[in-house]
């Protein structure tokens, strides 16, 4: 009976150092990103001084504004299963629509915003019925996507540049919020931040899962404080926090809560992860990738009124490659494009990194083309640690 009963310990023991081995390794995965991006920041740092000032973070957090909210719907996708090379043309599609009728027609901001929204789900519906009930492949459907869009940017501008905005529609890409609001948005979400934390290791305890000490808890929660106030602070310094960021915070808000917290985000990743077990489980798998589809195309369309708002007028070349950008981000951020597996907060800080390296090597003045060069190896080298975590994993 001792025999057993000491082989039942240690195999309880082997047991939990596994858990613990497993869990060590998804927290290296998940902050070698933000690893990857302080050693980006200090490098360009050293290599140029201005790089971390107030106002050029500002124009960072601008910048990454529009990959990040495609890189938001981007998420969806991949974790689906599917893939979308269509979103950079629709960028410049939607900013294009959006443009002519405040330019052209004299539409009132709200008005714009609405029918231009309007337009990326309609376009998502179309792209997404042919995917999920016509079974013509994601891949051919978004590239044939891709051309017809900006074929039709370029018919209905005439290959012209629509400009000027109204004052009233580029504040959603060129506004800030003014300091004190900021303080208080960034005192409030440092306070929803610190419930949320408390409640989820709350509820970890109260159903029996494995929590962090409470000693670290609390330096996580001091840390992530000191982030968020921090950089209240250093927009403050500037001109406030710019508003296309703002965006891309709510944004990131809702559609983590629906990933995470609602069926249809459970059904997402249950149909990349396994759709087999999706179907013999009931999921609606036509459905679920429409939806995906329109919710994906309605952010681009979003993202399209920023950046023209941004630039102040929309341009044939508009959107270009940005599918790119999107791609990359997520992968970095540890989607992988085998699908079931992929976070909102990791594409944001994949985003982050995109935008930083641009931002870095454009204020270095090195040419274009090798910004082109590293992003492209970048893209590669993340997808290669995706696949060589994968096997590794399985292996072991």
């Amino acid at each position: 009976m001792n025999t057993i009963t000491n082989k039942t310990n240690v195999d309880s023991n082997v047991v939990v150092k596994e858990k613990k081995v497993n869990l060590f390794k998804l927290d290296m995965r998940a902050y070698s990103m933000i690893g990857a991006l302080l050693v980006i920041w200090i490098l360009f740092t050293i290599l140029n001084d201005t790089f971390l000032t107030p106002r050029n973070l500002s124009n960072l957090f601008l910048q990454m504004s529009v990959t990040s909210i495609l890189s938001i719907g981007m998420v969806l996708v991949i974790v689906s299963g599917q893939i979308d090379l269509s979103v950079g043309s629709l960028v410049g599609l939607t900013g294009g629509v959006g443009a002519i009728l405040n330019v052209w027609f004299g539409w009132s901001p709200v008005a714009v915003i609405a029918a231009t929204v309007i337009l990326g789900a309609l376009i998502g519906l179309w792209q997404g019925w042919w995917i999920a009930y016509r079974a013509v492949p994601a891949f051919i459907v978004t590239l044939g996507g891709m051309l017809i869009f900006r074929g039709v940017l370029t018919g209905i501008t005439d290959s012209r540049t629509i400009a000027p905005l109204t004052p009233d529609l580029k504040i959603i890409g060129q506004g800030y919020i003014i300091p004190l609001v900021g303080m208080i948005l960034g005192t409030a979400t440092l306070i929803f931040t610190v419930y949320y934390i408390i409640k989820q290791r709350n509820d970890r305890i109260k159903y029996g899962f494995e929590v962090l000490p409470m000693k670290w808890t609390a330096a996580m929660i001091i840390g992530i404080g000191a982030l968020i106030m921090g950089f209240v602070y250093l927009m403050n310094s500037y001109q406030g926090i710019p508003i296309p960021f703002i965006v891309v915070i709510v944004l990131a808000a809702v559609f983590t809560f629906i990933a995470k917290s609602t069926v249809f985000g459970r059904q997402v990743y249950a149909l990349g992860g396994n759709p087999e077990a999706a179907v013999l489980s009931g999921i609606n798998i036509k459905r679920r990738i429409l939806m995906v589809f329109v919710l994906g195309n309605t952010l681009a369309a979003i993202a399209g009124l920023i950046l023209t708002a941004r630039v102040n007028a929309a341009t044939v070349s508009a959107g270009n490659m940005y599918e790119l950008d999107a791609i990359a981000a997520c992968v970095i951020g540890g989607t992988s494009l085998m699908g079931g597996i992929g976070t909102i907060p990791g594409a944001i800080v994949g985003a982050l990194v995109m935008a930083s390296l641009d931002n870095g090597m454009s204020i270095m003045n090195i040419d274009s083309f090798w910004q082109l060069i590293v992003k492209g190896s970048i893209l590669i080298l993340a997808v290669w640690f995706d696949i060589y975590s994968r096997t590794k994993n399985k292996t072991s």
